[in-house]
């Protein structure tokens, strides 16, 4: 089993490098404050057609197709969870960082925002296999989050991105590109 060391960073949007913190530092303070800055412009996001974009779009990246373009100018968080080597099964050590981000959305002040759960994956594998274990690890964590946590799961959406947006696209193979982010869609209707 590998197993990757547990990395939390927050990032203004996804384009830009995100700072590093340690799993200590991360609370629901930080996490609040991060999916809290919402703008009153935030573009509608339609997720079906994400999930669209992205089986379309296997091996050529997403990053640059105008739908998932929209998610940089949303709040967000990313998070590093660990899974078992080619599995859906979340580590039980990061079940704490899970939970503390179930905690922070039952916040009042985050209580009445959905949220997309965002799976990435490094590159190995074929981008096919990749684009479909991170879908099934953003459901994963969506159904953690719903059922463990009862976080409502009107407020949560999840999709793959697989290898198609890295993090670190210099090293696509990098742990750092294995990732779950939190992008807040805004308000419920």
């Amino acid at each position: 089993m590998i197993v990757q060391a547990l990395r939390i960073s927050v990032a203004l949007g996804l384009l830009l490098a995100p700072c590093v913190a340690s799993a200590q530092q991360l609370d629901n303070s930080q996490i609040m404050s991060t999916l809290g800055q919402v703008k009153s412009a935030a573009p509608a996001v339609d997720v079906a057609l994400l999930v669209e974009e992205a089986n379309a779009n296997v091996g050529k990246g997403v990053a640059a197709l105008p739908n998932w373009s929209k998610l940089s100018e949303l709040s967000q968080l990313i998070v590093e969870i660990d899974f078992e080597n080619n599995s859906t099964a979340i580590e039980p050590k990061s079940y704490r960082t899970v939970g503390l981000i179930a905690d922070a959305l039952h916040h009042p002040d985050l209580f009445r925002y959905k949220f997309l759960i965002v799976g990435h994956s490094s590159a190995t594998g074929t981008a096919k296999h990749n684009l479909e274990l991170s879908q099934k690890r953003a459901d994963a964590i969506n159904e953690a989050l719903s059922t463990t946590f009862a976080v409502s799961p009107d407020r949560l959406f999840s999709v793959g991105a697989g290898e198609e947006w890295p993090i670190d696209p210099g090293h696509p193979e990098s742990a750092d590109n294995r990732r779950v982010q939190l992008i807040n869609l805004g308000l419920l209707k």
